[in-house]
C-alpha cells in the first residue's frame, strides 16, 4: 500500500527531485502539492481522509510552514507530520516538537533518513 503524502515547498526543483526521490525509493504516492502556507493548510485540514503524511517545508512563498503545523496539530493520530528544511536548528527542532511534528529532517544532509522514515511508516501500515 502506498503511502499517501502531501507536500509543501515552495522551490519547484526540490519539489520535484523529493518526488520522484520518494516514489521511486519509499513506495509513496505524492496526492497533492501547495507552494504556500494557505493553500497547504487549507488542503489538508479539508481532504483528511486523503493523506497519511505531509512534509512540510518551513519558508514558504506566502506563509510559513509553522503555520501549516499549527493547523495541523489536531490530525488523526494515523497522520504523521515531518519537516524537511534547510534550518533544521536545534532550536527549530524543539519548535516543531513543541506543535506536535512526527520528524524533522535537514534538507542538506538527512534525505536518506526521510526516505528511510517513509519506507518505516509504509511497513507499519502493512
Amino acid at each position: 500500500m502506498r503511502l499517501n503524502t502531501y507536500i509543501v515547498e515552495d522551490n519547484p526543483v526540490i519539489r520535484e527531485n523529493l518526488i520522484a526521490t520518494l516514489e521511486e525509493l519509499a513506495d509513496v504516492q505524492v496526492v497533492e502539492t501547495s507552494d504556500n502556507e494557505d493553500d497547504g493548510t487549507s488542503w489538508l485540514l479539508s481532504n483528511p481522509k486523503a493523506w497519511s503524511l505531509a512534509i512540510v517545508d518551513l519558508f514558504l512563498k506566502q506563509g510559513s510552514g509553522l503555520g501549516v503545523l499549527t493547523a495541523c496539530r489536531n490530525r488523526r493520530p494515523t497522520q504523521k507530520m515531518v519537516v524537511l528544511s534547510n534550518y533544521a536548528t536545534a532550536d527549530i527542532r524543539q519548535r516543531c516538537a513543541q506543535l506536535g511534528v512526527d520528524a524533522v529532517f535537514d534538507k542538506s544532509n538527512e534525505i536518506d533518513a526521510l526516505v528511510d522514515y517513509c519506507i518505516g511508516l509504509n511497513q507499519l501500515n502493512a
